[in-house]
């Protein structure tokens, strides 16, 4: 299954600079054409690879996560690739193969691979004989009294059953690679699907903060007052209650990669 990936590159001198980006006090929508190579970065430990941040803490953005998508040369990589002991993460696999070994223990990476890493787990990771690409998802692990950490766990979204919604007669679903009610884990990060026609139909208005990336189709989404387009490749962030609903009209199917901060106390103070 191919999977939507930045364009990389610069725009031809004679391109219209317009594009749709736009930030605001409640969403942000940054579209696939922006996502260039002027704008990667580089991570120390690292070698033969580059990073495209699509979000990170910071003042009237993203406050629980960081997302990254990585690009990784052939036998490129990183031998100790979270610097922070109390990070856990999610990464997902959108191209290439690659070796992911957390505690000894090798896991052969492809296309559609996940894993969830968590916080305090020494892991290093290599890309294969093509490029390796996927996306890093961090976020500081808040622990909960009497509820245990989480464990490792690697699977393939293949091996993921897409549950419908009730009542959408099978036009939304989602792919859930954590049970909604395990309390171990403070963060999802699910797929989730709309056939030509599928909806959310009412104005989501909820306490998570979402990091949306498009892997496939395009559709309308509503975020706070607007109605924005949005097609593969392209990462939408929406604050806590931002107001969102979306409407899928084809003629493809409408998949995206969905963050959300889940199953814990609102922080009252600084932690």
């Amino acid at each position: 299954m191919p999977y939507a990936a930045p364009p990389a590159g610069l725009p031809r001198q004679d391109s219209l600079h317009t594009q749709r980006a736009v930030f605001t006090e409640a969403y942000a929508v940054i579209p696939a054409g922006v996502q260039r190579d002027i704008v990667t970065s580089y991570l120390p430990g690292w070698e033969g690879a580059r990073f495209w941040v699509l979000a990170r803490p910071l003042s009237g953005f993203a406050e629980t996560f960081s997302q990254y998508i990585a690009e990784v040369a052939p036998g490129g990589g990183s031998n100790a690739a979270e610097p922070d002991a109390g990070a856990e993460a999610v990464l997902f696999v959108t191209h290439g193969q690659g070796t992911l070994t957390v505690g000894g223990t090798a896991h052969a990476l492809e296309a559609g691979s996940y894993a969830y890493l968590p916080a305090g787990a020494a892991w290093s990771l290599k890309a294969g004989e093509e490029t390796l690409r996927f996306h890093w998802i961090r976020k500081a692990y808040v622990p909960a009294e009497g509820v245990a950490a989480p464990e490792v766990f690697v699977t393939h979204e293949a091996d993921v059953p897409l549950r419908w919604m009730p009542d959408t007669s099978e036009r939304w679903g989602t792919q859930r690679f954590v049970d909604p009610e395990d309390l171990r884990h403070d963060m999802h990060v699910n797929i989730v699907t709309f056939e030509p026609g599928g909806t959310i139909p009412f104005e989501e208005t909820h306490v998570m903060e979402h990091g949306l990336y498009v892997l496939e189709g395009k559709a309308v989404y509503r975020l706070n007052r607007d109605w924005v387009e949005v097609e593969a490749g392209d990462f939408m962030w929406l604050r806590a209650f931002c107001p969102q609903a979306c409407y899928a009209g084809g003629p493809g199917r409408f998949r995206y990669l969905l963050y959300k901060d889940v199953n814990r106390h609102a922080a009252l103070r600084a932690r």
